[in-house]
């Protein structure tokens, strides 16, 4: 029971509403409603094709002019030279050109401008009209001079930015390869140090008797023929030689002046003068005067007073 009440109370308000909306309509015929509370809905007008007025009005727009007063040119693109001599040119007559592609439109635009150019400018000699703009011929600009100074300005500062984020780029690159270069060498130098100790321990504790790691990259060859490297003598230890150097050569320190059997048979240092003599140095200019005592020395200086 209740749905089909539903039902019929759902009936009853579309009945009212049809209902407003028809007396709405009548009181809007008849003038009772306030303007602009609706708007009236005016039939589409049909579009007419006059075919006969569209003639009529393009005879009336066209005029009988000389080509010099129209100068309406009608060109397909000229042939691109540069291409067709690299070989890459696919289209020669520029009939079909990719709309998408900007770089090909541009350069079809700039193609069919030149072709319209070297057909116009011999038509315009024909006819003894100048091309060339005379020298003292003044054209008023559209810009004034201080507008296009600002826009060298700007030019000018973002082409300086240009040149300073380029020059930025390439010291960060150099940068970046000089840091890998050194970090190279440094790894090169501490593996061969790491090399050369291994060498040293092993020469140390007498498990080589080669020095070549002491050379470095100084090493010496024979002559041709020979196919056999030359090696140094056996010697002192690494470790040896470092000492050698910073302290001596080492040997006997006491005892150098002591007599042998090579010097006691050796008597060709002898001299008999020299043996036999009473007294060292006699009969010879002594080198050096002996110096006087302090009491000798103080009566000559009272003297000279």
């Amino acid at each position: 029971m209740d749905e089909y009440e539903g039902e019929s109370d759902s009936g009853s308000e579309a009945e009212n509403s049809e209902l407003t909306d028809r007396e709405l309509q009548e009181a809007f015929t008849k003038g009772l409603l306030k303007p602009g509370l609706n708007a009236v809905l005016e039939a589409k007008k049909k579009a007419k094709n006059d075919v006969e007025g569209l003639k009529q009005c393009l005879a009336d727009f066209r005029k009988d002019l000389n080509w010099v007063e129209r100068l309406d040119m009608t060109n397909e693109a000229a042939p691109d030279l540069v291409a067709k001599a690299e070989g890459r040119l696919n289209d020669p007559d520029g009939k079909e050109v990719d709309a998408e592609d900007d770089f090909n439109r541009e350069m079809f635009f700039y193609r069919q401008a030149q072709a319209t150019v070297l057909e116009a400018l011999p038509r315009l000699h024909k006819l003894k009209i100048p091309t060339k703009r005379p020298e003292d011929y003044f054209a008023e600009m559209a810009k004034s001079d201080q507008h296009m100074q600002k826009v060298r300005e700007k030019l000018l500062t973002k082409q300086t930015a240009m040149e300073r984020s380029e020059k930025a780029k390439q010291l960060r690159a150099l940068r970046k390869y000089g840091k890998k270069v050194q970090t190279e060498v440094l790894q090169k130098r501490q593996k061969e140090k790491k090399a050369m100790l291994m060498e040293i321990k092993k020469y140390q504790k007498g498990f080589s008797d080669k020095l070549d790691f002491l050379e470095g990259d100084q090493t010496t060859h024979k002559k041709k023929g020979n196919s056999a490297a030359s090696h140094i003598k056996k010697g002192p230890n690494a470790k040896r030689r470092y000492k050698n150097q910073k302290f001596g050569f080492g040997g006997k320190k006491k005892g150098t002046k002591w007599n042998t059997k090579e010097s006691y048979d050796d008597v060709s240092g002898f001299r008999a003068s020299v043996a036999h003599a009473k007294h060292f140095g006699k009969g010879k200019k002594a080198k050096h005067q002996k110096r006087p005592g302090k009491n000798v020395r103080r009566k000559m200086k009272n003297k000279s007073r």
